[in-house]
């Protein structure tokens, strides 16, 4: 069977890849010996291996919500809902809310809007629903808010024995609000690992229930996840996270290329990358360091930010995810007339299109000074998706302790919390919002 491919020849040069492999190779040591700072969250290592014996729990869960409910309500925010949406949207047909497949897993918690929320309510309303709620504290604004909510809602439709049934939490072990409301209602729950955070928590119960809820094959997510694990462990030479850490660092040390986009060709993959841009952006983002992670759709971004990437400011590089084969065949008709003048694609198959305006689109970037990596996947399925999940996670760790950054903590995102909470006047933010309404 084959495994994802990487390919940095349009990005580097082997001699600056020999010239960096000595601080790859330190830094792969430093995460997998635990000996760098945040060490106390480096759980999801081995996760592919400690989660078999919780797999079978999983999807019992997950066929008792499917049996009761038309939708299930999967309520969290960054890595506690980006995981699992990135692989469900990936595997979904693209048109499955129209094709009323039953039952459907929808997002709440990842915002604060008031119109999104009713309309979900509204959705809602006299539907069978279930609710998987997600957060290691309970507090955080955005799915406390929206748990509350949909919680009531569910009591009122169903009656509060029903509702207990139909309620999962993910959380603490032992500690925090969602833990202690769960421990009072008897909600059946999983819990978050003190090791493992949120953006590295895919291959944990985070995202394994809301993916079998779904419908998909969390073994086989897994199989491929074990396999990758083999494959990090490989020397620098058969190692694509050890080889893509260094490429990337190479350009953003010694090219000067500040931004770094995740592009692909297939539509499917726009989640994958919303996924990628918080593990990178959180794990690498501080200290004043760090690429910026962005992501574009392509065919469709060539058409609104294909000229900037071309001829605008040379701070970019690209990572491009290639799917080698789809998982359908659509074949380009003959046209008598030939109006459009495409008679010349007449017996391709269209993923032959997509394939030359993938390559001629990398060959254009590379000529414009656009250096070009690639990660290509056989197929878009569980397996694969498993093994660049993984990968993806080993090498963020890696290019983390290049950038001599802490990977694993995030003390940036509490800023804008604290401003909140002051301007919203909550208890024991007193003397805050008195400095910050002084300002405004």
């Amino acid at each position: 069977m084959k495994d994802l491919q990487f390919d940095y020849t349009k990005a580097v040069r082997a001699e600056q890849m020999t010239a960096i492999r000595p601080a790859v190779e330190k830094a792969m040591s430093t995460l997998t010996t635990g000996s760098g700072a945040g060490n106390d969250f480096i759980g999801w290592l081995s996760l592919p291996k400690d989660i078999e014996e919780q797999i079978a729990d999983i999807e019992a869960t997950a066929k008792l919500l499917r049996e009761e409910n038309e939708m299930i309500v999967c309520i969290g925010i960054g890595g506690s809902y980006l995981g699992a949406k990135a692989v469900n949207e990936a595997l979904l047909s693209s048109f499955s809310q129209l094709e009323g497949n039953k039952p459907q897993v929808i997002y709440a918690g990842q915002n604060i809007g008031e119109d999104y929320l009713y309309e979900l309510q509204t959705l809602l309303r006299n539907r069978k629903f279930g609710i998987i709620s997600i957060s290691k504290s309970g507090t955080t604004t955005e799915p406390a808010l929206a748990f509350r909510l949909l919680k009531t809602q569910l009591e009122q439709q169903q009656g509060k024995e029903s509702a207990k049934k139909n309620i999962v939490c993910i959380t603490d072990r032992k500690r925090g609000a969602l833990r202690t409301l769960a421990t009072q209602e008897g909600y059946k729950t999983y819990v978050i690992e003190d090791n493992i955070g949120g953006r590295f928590s895919v291959l944990s119960p985070v995202g394994l229930l809301p993916i079998a809820c779904a419908g998909f094959d969390i073994r086989s997510l897994i199989e491929g996840a074990k396999r990758m694990m083999d494959i990090c462990a490989l020397p620098f030479d058969e190692n694509p996270a050890m080889q893509y850490a260094a490429a990337r660092n190479i350009l953003y040390q010694q090219e000067g290329k500040k931004v770094e986009l995740l592009a692909n060709f297939h539509p499917k993959l726009h989640y994958v990358s919303e996924w990628w841009k918080q593990l990178y952006g959180e794990s690498e983002g501080k200290d004043g360091k760090a690429i910026f992670p962005a992501s574009v759709d392509f065919t469709t971004d060539l058409h609104s930010m294909g000229q900037y990437i071309q001829d605008g400011e040379r701070h970019l590089m690209e990572t491009v995810i290639s799917v080698e084969k789809p998982n359908h065949e659509v074949i380009f008709p003959h046209d008598e007339q030939n109006l459009d003048g495409l008679n010349f694609l007449a017996g391709k198959r269209v993923d032959e299109v997509n394939k030359m305006a993938e390559l001629g689109t990398m060959l254009a970037h590379v000529d414009g000074g656009v250096p070009n990596m690639k990660f290509t996947l056989p197929c878009l399925n569980e397996y694969y998706l498993g093994q660049m999940i993984y990968m993806f996670e080993f090498a963020c760790g890696i290019s983390g302790y290049m950038l001599e950054v802490n990977p694993f903590n995030q003390p940036g995102v509490e800023a804008y919390k604290k401003n909140m909470f002051a301007l919203l006047d909550k208890p024991g933010y007193e003397e805050e919002s008195k400095a910050i309404r002084a300002r405004l």
